[in-house]
């Protein structure tokens, strides 16, 4: 399942832009193949062109992308978030970002994290500076407030795509019963027609076998095969019209809930 088959993406974009710049928070949606599915807001040169343009640093932040739940510290230093896409208890992606500071960050801390990554110390710390400062109860809470709007907007994308399909098809199947249920009666009428002839066939076969007298006992054996069928057919037909009875009760039913809807 993926978020791009059923969600206005436009607005989902919207979503995510405004609270970029409602937040400073840098924010970036994947699918659940981790791909990007969305912009990248307020991404950072301090994460994006030197951290992960290393070897080192790629390596440990893709590790912190698959493991970090909710609000956690990356290998970094920096404060960053990621919140799971649900629908319908199914993972279908996620919404990560952050990459800014809790608190005035300890240069030596982040020097150190220079030389482990192979990045110039002075150019790293240049970076850095430019890093937004928030509180960590304010990131917790920018992040669990986009990833509950994000995931209460697809959830009713989704509803509103797939239910909308369910009911134009029930509708539509509401109809073809009603057809096919015209079918049975008609053909029911036929048999019941069939029926009468048959009891019309048993009798006179009968009346042909008494005047016939001995030579007419051929008669009879057919009168007899005429009238057991004539009566399994009446008992098949009464019970084909209490199923149909049921089913338009059932149909009406079906159509008069759609209606009052």
């Amino acid at each position: 399942m993926k978020i791009q088959d059923f969600t206005n993406m436009e607005k989902f974009e919207e979503i995510m832009s405004n609270w970029a710049k409602a937040t400073g928070l840098a924010t970036v949606a994947v699918g659940a193949d981790g791909n990007y599915i969305s912009d990248c807001y307020n991404f950072t040169d301090f994460c994006i062109k030197l951290t992960r343009g290393s070897v080192e640093g790629k390596k440990r932040c893709e590790q912190c992308d698959r493991e970090g739940k909710g609000v956690y510290h990356c290998h970094a230093g920096l404060v960053d978030f990621g919140i799971d896409l649900v629908v319908n208890g199914q993972k279908v992606g996620s919404v990560i970002g952050g990459q800014v500071l809790p608190e005035n960050p300890d240069e030596e801390k982040f020097a150190k994290v220079a030389r482990e990554l192979g990045i110039d110390e002075d150019t790293y710390l240049r970076a850095l500076d430019k890093v937004s400062v928030k509180t960590e109860e304010a990131i917790i809470a920018s992040a669990n407030l986009l990833g509950e709007v994000l995931n209460n907007f697809i959830n009713a994308e989704y509803n509103s795509k797939y239910n909308g399909t369910l009911i134009e098809k029930l509708t539509g199947g509401v109809t073809e019963c009603e057809r096919l249920v015209g079918e049975i009666q008609q053909n029911t009428d036929a048999l019941n027609r069939i029926q009468q002839r048959q009891n019309i066939l048993a009798l006179n076969a009968s009346i042909e076998a008494a005047r016939a007298g001995d030579v007419g006992r051929g008669f009879a054996v057919v009168a007899k095969e005429v009238g057991a069928l004539s009566v399994e057919s009446r008992q098949l037909n009464e019970q084909i019209s209490k199923n149909i009875a049921s089913i338009s009760t059932v149909v009406h039913g079906m159509t008069m809930e759609d209606t009052l809807k």
